[in-house]
């Protein structure tokens, strides 16, 4: 196309007036292939404008506008103004308005359909020749949505899939008998109660049906048992999302605070500055955090019977590669032998618990991707550390900034 003009700027003077038609009908149809090009390709293109600081939107492909939704009407705005999406909006004002290209970052779309969607920006140099320098921007938009859940998928299926299948065979093989159990034994309470009303012959029924109420009780401990461990081990319905998680832990913070001030446990939070964005399902990192809060709480009521002097706290860190969330109390501690089981189905040290909220809090993080440890001093505190992975993107861009 560029070669087109020059050839006719050189000639001009020359042509007669259906030459000048020609090469213009030329040009025109290369430009028309171009446009149908950049209209077609699978890859989300936005070009814009640098020139005199107006960042206004030159073109924009079909694949742009269906994986990022803009405004219906474009024409003089910023491209930062003509996207709806507040994420990806500030991300563009924030590098394109500075001049800075060769950056990238990853959001979370959700359509109209309610589905969720990965998508990576990127923000690439527009030039020209040496001469003109940057004049303008190129945003590439790509929809990452099916590697993003394949992973996901991956790592659901290697953790779960032996465990899972171990579970539901056990639980087949125990619930089985127990049935059987519990039918005969109503027939055995049947006969005895008939027999009693005939000839009463049969012994006190202390001696008798006390002792069966109380294998039945103990089948319904059975039974519960079987179902909770059922529950412990079933795949978990995880809708991972690209979010904030200091955002998250805030407002859980705020949720809990009229229970810990009900209690007279202070609440201390320290967040870390720059929070990345990092695959969670919000749902269950509030599971996490609420198995936390009340794990402390009853640390904190066992060394502190009225809960004054008690403090609950939640701390974030970032190196880049991992996020860091550390949730501490200064309650009752526990031992060497009690943290290595702590995150064992069952195992628990309180009279009414079930055993199973701290197991529940490691499968989570371990669908999330991450990593649990903890730090306790018996008659100190608790320190649980939760590790969570960043999302990294597929190229590690240099930052560069026009002079």
């Amino acid at each position: 196309m560029a070669e087109i003009s020059r050839r006719l700027a050189r000639k001009l003077d020359k042509l007669t007036l259906p030459q000048v038609r020609e090469v213009l009908e030329e040009s025109c149809g290369k430009i028309d292939m171009m446009e149908s090009v950049f209209q077609s390709v699978g890859t989300g293109l936005v070009i814009v404008d640098c020139q005199r600081n107006s960042f206004r939107v030159l073109m924009v492909n079909k694949a742009a506008e269906r994986f990022v939704p803009f405004v219906q009407k474009m024409d003089g705005l910023p491209v930062w103004d003509c996207v709806t999406d507040k994420g990806v909006s500030t991300f563009l004002r924030d590098n394109i308005g500075s001049g800075r290209t060769n950056v990238s970052d990853e959001f979370t779309m959700t359509t109209p359909g309610g589905s969720v969607r990965f998508v990576v920006v990127s923000i690439s140099p527009f030039i020209t020749d040496a001469r003109d320098g940057l004049i303008g921007s190129i945003v590439r938009i790509d929809d990452v949505t099916e590697r993003r859940n394949q992973e996901i998928l991956l790592h659901r299926m290697e953790s779960l899939a032996s465990l899972t299948n171990v579970a539901a065979s056990v639980a087949h093989e125990i619930k089985n008998p127990l049935g059987a159990i519990s039918i005969h034994i109503q027939l055995m309470q049947k006969a005895i109660r008939k027999k009693r009303a005939g000839d009463g012959m049969l012994p006190d029924p202390k001696f008798a049906e006390d002792y069966l109420d109380v294998v039945n009780s103990e089948i319904e401990r059975l039974n519960k048992i079987v179902v909770d461990f059922l529950m412990a081990v079933r795949p978990l319905s995880v809708r991972m999302e690209l979010s904030e998680p200091n955002a998250l832990l805030s407002e859980f913070v705020s949720f809990f605070a009229p229970e810990f001030s009900a209690s007279g446990i202070g609440v201390r939070t320290e967040f870390c500055e720059k929070c990345p964005r990092i695959l969670l399902d919000g749902k269950l990192f509030r599971e996490i955090f609420v198995n936390m809060a009340q794990n402390a709480i009853s640390a904190i009521n066992s060394r502190f019977p009225d809960g004054h002097g008690g403090l609950f706290g939640v701390s974030t860190t970032c190196d880049g590669d991992s996020f860091v969330v550390r949730f501490s109390d200064n309650g009752c501690g526990m031992d060497g032998e009690t943290c290595a089981r702590v995150f064992e189905p069952y195992f628990t040290t309180k009279a009414d618990g079930t055993g199973l909220g701290m197991a529940m809090v490691y499968k989570i993080i371990k669908e999330f991707g991450g990593d649990i440890r903890v730090d306790s001093v018996q008659g100190e505190g608790t320190e649980f550390v939760v590790t969570l992975p960043v999302p990294q993107k597929d190229k590690r861009l240099l930052s560069y900034k026009a002079e």
